[in-house]
């Protein structure tokens, strides 16, 4: 699984960056008409015979061996293996708060993703509402309708506490994909760059731009991963304990953060550090990435502008990555979000833990095997082994950790 001849031969048209650079807005727009999504039957529908038994009177016989032992809904509808992709638009790509309804193209795409690359159906449903309690309570009046849910492009914080009673109040699994998702790609990437360097992960200084959905998170799966010298960065500079003007998530943060006690901004933290990790749309200056440590790691992840232009990061680092297709180590949500809600899916989890998503960082990580380098540190987003890999490492971890 891991040896580079196992790889699938992947066509070069449509993958190289000279392609990706060929396409046009009125291309885009052709490919959306109609949207990206449709129904799909599994059942035949073509005679008088066909409507008796998918529909009436035969669907009857269904429902009522259903109302009488609820557990068949798993059995006889999609149900159970049906994700939600929940949005309220708050918070879209780099595009901020642009509303449900012009959310509903991306989250489309994450819906076609699951499909493609987990064998998941999964359906949009965008709230007109940024009112914590009300999505809430939505998604607790419609849990008889899907299996799990994605939560997606919601602003932080509210993004933290609308997870957080989620999973709480639902008894299937949940993940707010821009947190999650986003963290599992980032610390498998920084393995991978590690082993290239044989250097140890637990020893490395890294720098966090950016304290909203994804920086956070990504400070958690690097504290659970055994990495001590976290600091993070917002637009006021170190989020450090002698601040006073952090939100409640903040302060929570800064308690097991910056252990070197740093206070100042970017010039201040990066200096001497190992890692620079973007997830905000905070430029970084070309002396800051000179200052730190030699053989540098950069992940400048903000789409579609990086925080610093990878030909320019080049320059002074060893290791660069960025979220765009059209430049090497892609650190790209898909190779994880479709896999860990398989997986999930699979073993029955009520719910996702923080073993399950460091197993599928590992699996991630694994799929590249003999091809690991310094500019391929993570997989393809389109290497179809990665999804069955993730899947099978977190069911095992959701029956490891009893949430199965």
């Amino acid at each position: 699984m891991t040896a580079a001849t196992d790889r699938p031969d992947t066509p070069d048209v449509g993958n190289t960056a000279e392609a990706i650079a060929s396409i046009t807005d009125e291309e885009i727009f052709l490919s959306h008409v109609g949207g990206k999504l449709s129904v799909e039957l599994t059942a035949p529908l073509e005679t008088k015979r066909d409507l008796s038994i998918a529909y009436t009177p035969g669907v009857a016989l269904v429902s009522r061996a259903i109302a009488e032992d609820q557990e068949l809904v798993n059995k006889y509808t999609w149900t159970e293996r049906l994700v939600v992709v929940v949005s309220d638009g708050s918070a879209v790509l780099g595009l901020g708060d642009i509303g449900p309804r012009a959310s509903l193209p991306v989250m489309e795409g994450k819906a076609a993703l699951f499909k493609k690359f987990a064998g998941l159906n999964s359906i949009p449903l965008v709230l007109d509402t940024n009112d914590v309690d009300e999505i809430v309570e939505t998604l607790i009046r419609l849990r008889p309708s899907f299996g799990a849910v994605n939560l997606e492009d919601i602003s932080a914080p509210r993004c933290f506490e609308i997870e957080k009673r989620v999973i709480e109040a639902l008894d299937c699994p949940v993940m707010h994909d821009d947190q999650h998702g986003t963290a599992i790609v980032v610390l498998a990437a920084l393995k991978g760059a590690v082993r290239v360097q044989k250097r140890d992960l637990e020893g490395l200084k890294i720098v966090i731009s950016g304290a909203g959905a994804a920086g956070v998170a990504c400070a958690n799966i690097l504290l659970a991963a055994g990495i001590s010298d976290v600091v993070v960065l917002d637009s006021k500079g170190i989020v450090s304990a002698d601040r006073g003007d952090l939100n409640p998530v903040k302060v929570e943060l800064a308690a097991r953060t910056n252990p070197r006690s740093l206070s100042g901004g970017a010039a201040e933290a990066l200096d001497g550090a190992d890692v620079f990790l973007g997830v905000s749309a905070g430029k970084i200056a070309h002396d800051l990435v000179a200052s730190m440590a030699e053989g540098s790691i950069v992940f400048a992840l903000s789409n579609p502008d990086p925080e610093i232009h990878p030909k320019d990061a080049k320059k002074y680092a060893a290791i660069v990555a960025t979220g765009r297709s059209d430049f090497a180590n892609q650190i790209n949500n898909v190779l994880a979000f479709p896999g860990v809600f398989r997986g999930a899916l699979d073993a029955g989890a009520r719910r996702i833990t923080e073993n399950m998503k460091l197993a599928a960082a590992e699996a991630i990580l694994s799929v590249v095997g003999d091809d690991l380098s310094a500019d391929m540190i993570v997989p393809s987003p389109l290497d179809p082994r990665v999804a069955p890999a993730v899947a099978a490492a977190v069911a095992a971890a959701a029956r490891a950790d009893g949430v199965a």
